[in-house]
């Protein structure tokens, strides 16, 4: 259908985005000036984001464990959760002997010139020397925030280990070292995972579109978000601290949905304008259609993360900031930049074209078939999708989470060879030492009491604050790793006996506290995300039927997803192939986070599939036409978005940390779940076994909702 020079169609009035596509069009010299202008301005504060942003946050803000760390930090010299520990060791000479003092000495030096580490504790007998002699602890107090005290360690590491030689070896840890080791391991994984993406992503786009030229724009797309988001979080860290994995999601994201915008644009442009042959017109209508299914994908991705802000965490927080900044510059360079730059391409769309373009349809001939074939057979295309979905979510209710343990860094990191060093030579929980910081009147009791409750191997004397405060700390081993399934019984019956006003705390204690926080509010955020998702999707296709048959279709493939993963990351099938110790768990922050990544990609893929549906009832109030063409036209982009989503995900499998390997397996399944099972079987079944009553709305709520079309 062409747009007059009114800017009329044949069926109406050109919309909003319509008339916003034609003046990107008009105007794309500023569109490209504008754009230009913005990615140099951030794009020069865009190099140094992974420097720039913090490597700490994963606290639950306002726990037990968090306000003892303030109190040992403002009290107690900074010997909290975040105080460094160096261990030095050796095979051959003791703590007190010359060659041990020496790096001793050494290791002090270093840290004294970093006014980030406060006072510096050599080791101690019967504390912090082990029971041979040969191991030494020092402890050198936190003098900043969590975050800093994560840079102070990626600035100085390097340099403490390089004290190493001379049969002494040395290795800072605890649990400021475990974080930076941790970042460092992970953000070197997911570079590679993304370097790698690029050229297979390009790949695939090529075969879907058939040319270059098509292909490269959403790659150029997604750079400029790219480049926009990180540029906008160096910004936004100088106001608040922001997670270093903020980035590392924003690029993954960015890259998986600045491509299934794109490709939603660009074929819908391409059907266009060769029925057209004017750019400007097939501009209009690409964004009177595509375009609102695409805003209302953004939109909705946008609500279901922004339900993680209520998380008092602030690294999960800011993961989600993350990932919204990079959505929110894609989804304005779709709008803007992309509509304008199709416009000046045309035809040129096509250009450097392999042989079969000029034969491919926007309306798939196999998709229809496709469509045709479940149309006369819906019930066991039902039945076999519902049964696989259903037989691998089974496996989700026995799934286990906790915060990770240090099999989550590399064996051959520093950190996590002190880590061993320090269990070796003082038992099992050394490296979860828990904090209990009382008033000095009740501190002999608090340690009589500690020292009788089970779980607890030995119990230090209470230690006064010396700035007088009144205050004094004990430090409880526990008897078993810090990340055993039984340190959280531990510690709640620790808290429960000991007397009002003493506080427990500790790195392990910290773990606990965000991980219960987590599962707290999981319940919370699955709630808003689904609540918000139907309201979307209702006030889009003003029919509430289908509205929430595609809102709970899309828990389906999620808790398939989780389900896959209990199998593999719990229970340790495919564990050999991967190339992972599982830990007998899955990480604690992956069912807040994955839930609202995974149900925000699906919900992206019913919106292309029912805003296509939605279209042609519209034209032709016939729901067969609904399904069949809502199937043939949107068939192809929603697999080749998922094909690239699924490409970008798994390659995060093929990393050596532990949580890359997570999120990959587990947002690769769930969206190869999703495209293939539910948006290319289920929901078009749906579709067809509702018939007319998927589209039905009553009177009352046409009145209350906004006239949205998706007909053109």
């Amino acid at each position: 259908m062409r747009v007059t020079e009114q800017g009329m169609t044949a069926t109406g009035t050109t919309g909003g985005l319509g008339r916003l596509g034609a003046a990107m069009t008009d105007r794309a010299r500023w569109v490209f000036g504008v754009w230009l202008l913005t990615l140099v301005a951030l794009g020069a504060a865009a190099p140094t984001v992974f420097d720039s942003l913090a490597g700490a946050g994963w606290q639950a803000n306002g726990s037990e464990s968090v306000q003892v760390r303030e109190l040992a930090e403002q009290h107690f010299g900074g010997n909290s959760a975040a105080a460094v520990q160096v261990v030095v060791h050796s095979d051959t000479a003791t703590v007190d002997s010359g060659r041990m003092r020496q790096v001793i000495g050494e290791i002090t030096d270093v840290l004294g010139r970093d006014s980030r580490f406060g006072a510096v504790i050599p080791p101690q007998q019967g504390m912090t020397i082990s029971a041979d002699g040969h191991t030494g602890i020092l402890i050198a107090g936190a003098n900043a925030n969590t975050d800093d005290m994560v840079a102070a360690v990626d600035d100085r590491k390097a340099e403490l280990t390089a004290l190493s030689g001379n049969g002494v070896e040395v290795y800072p840890t605890g649990s400021s070292a475990l974080w930076s080791d941790f970042n460092k391991a992970n953000h070197d994984a997911m570079m590679k995972a993304e370097m790698f993406s690029w050229p297979v992503t390009l790949g695939i786009m090529v075969i879907a579109f058939g040319s270059l030229v098509a292909a490269g724009l959403p790659l150029l797309l997604t750079l400029a978000g790219l480049v926009a988001s990180a540029g906008g979080l160096v910004l936004l860290n100088q106001m608040t601290p922001i997670s270093v994995w903020a980035m590392n999601f924003a690029m993954m994201f960015a890259l998986a949905l600045g491509i299934d915008y794109a490709l939603f644009i660009v074929s819908r442009f391409r059907d266009a304008i060769r029925q057209t042959g004017d750019a400007r017109a097939a501009v209009a209508e690409t964004m009177d259609t595509a375009g609102k299914a695409v805003l209302l994908s953004g939109s909705t991705v946008l609500v279901s993360l922004s339900a993680v802000l209520i998380v008092p965490a602030p690294a999960v927080r800011t993961m989600a900031v993350g990932i919204m900044f990079a959505v929110s510059f894609v989804l304005l360079a779709t709008l803007t930049l992309l509509p304008a730059t199709l416009g000046k391409l045309g035809r040129k769309v096509n250009a450097v074209s392999l042989p079969h373009v000029q034969r491919q349809q926007h309306r798939s001939p196999r998709f229809a078939a496709w469509a045709e074939l479940q149309h006369r057979r819906p019930w066991p295309f039902a039945i076999g999708a519902l049964a696989v979905l259903i037989g691998l979510a089974i496996p989700v209710f026995g799934l286990k989470v906790a915060m990770p343990s240090i099999a989550v860094v590399p064996e051959d990191a520093p950190v996590h060879r002190g880590y061993e060093l320090v269990q070796q030579q003082f038992g099992a929980g050394a490296p979860g030492m828990l904090q209990i910081v009382a008033a000095q009147d009740i501190g002999a009791r608090a340690a009589e009491i500690a020292s009788a409750t089970d779980g607890i191997a030995m119990v230090t004397p209470p230690q006064p604050a010396s700035d007088g405060s009144g205050l004094v700390m004990l430090q409880a081993m526990p008897e078993v790793d810090p990340s055993d399934a039984s340190m959280g019984a531990t510690l709640d019956m620790l808290r429960d006996r000991l007397p009002d006003g003493a506080l427990v705390g500790g790195a392990a204690a910290e773990n606990l506290d965000l991980q219960q926080a987590l599962d707290d509010y999981l319940p919370i955020i699955v709630g808003v995300i689904l609540v918000l998702g139907f309201g979307l999707l209702l006030i889009a296709l003003r029919a509430p039927l289908i509205a929430l048959l595609g809102t709970v279709v899309s828990l389906l493939s999620t808790a398939a997803a989780f389900g896959v993963a209990k199998l593999v990351f719990q229970d340790g099938h495919g564990a050999s192939l991967l190339g992972f110790t599982p830990q007998g768990f899955l990480d604690g922050w992956g069912p807040v986070f994955f839930f609202a990544m995974i149900f925000a990609i699906a919900m992206d893929y019913t919106v292309f599939l029912l805003a296509t549906a939605k279209e042609h009832y519209e034209l032709s109030n016939d729901p067969k036409v609904a399904h069949v063409d809502g199937v043939a036209h949107s068939g192809r982009v929603i697999f080749a978005a998922a094909a690239v989503m699924v490409a970008v995900f798994f390659t995060f499998a093929l990393a050596d940390p532990l949580p890359p390997k997570e999120m990959g397996i587990i947002l690769g399944v769930a969206v190869l779940l999703d495209a293939v099972l539910i948006r290319l079987v289920l929901l078009p079944v749906l579709l067809r076994l509702t018939g007319r009553a998927a589209w039905w709305s009553p009177a009352w709520l046409q009145k209350v909702l906004p006239a949205i079309s998706f007909s053109h």
